[in-house]
């Protein structure tokens, strides 16, 4: 079997996941906030959020980094040279910068001191869902 298509099919999953949760981390902080005076409801949100960032996310975000990282040494690093795979990495970089955002966030759901609204999180949820749209036309149109 192709060892390099064993890892980019794990690096593929590894993404979805990672996505799955940069898309609905901020969906449940939404609902948090709509419940936050509600004590049982709050803590509830509080148990899901912080099993999903620490079990589910950050483990797909290192695995797909891991992995990508590996798929590039595998075909070269001078690979890159390339515009397209320079744009998609800084891409990769703004979705781990927002992870650890939503983790900031979480953070501040534990201590009871969150400042952003239910609308902020619907809007703000949007941004993976551009980020990965623009990735997957990169990576497959290659246009630079």
């Amino acid at each position: 079997m192709n060892t390099y298509l064993i890892l980019k099919a794990l690096h593929l999953i590894a993404v979805i996941s990672w996505m799955a949760g940069l898309l609905y981390l901020p969906r449940i902080f939404v609902y948090h906030v709509e419940n936050e005076k509600e004590e049982n409801i709050s803590n509830t949100f509080k148990v899901m959020e912080r099993k999903l960032y620490y079990y589910i996310m950050t483990p797909a975000m290192i695995l797909a980094w891991f992995l990508g990282l590996f798929l590039i040494a595998s075909i070269g690093f001078d690979q890159l040279s390339n515009i397209w795979l320079q744009i998609k990495l800084i891409l990769v970089l703004v979705l781990t910068i927002y992870h650890f955002f939503l983790g900031s966030c979480l953070k501040r759901f534990n201590m009871d001191k969150n400042t952003f609204s239910s609308k902020f999180y619907r809007i703000f949820n949007e941004v993976p869902t551009i980020l990965l749209i623009l990735i997957v036309f990169i990576v497959v149109f290659k246009p630079i």
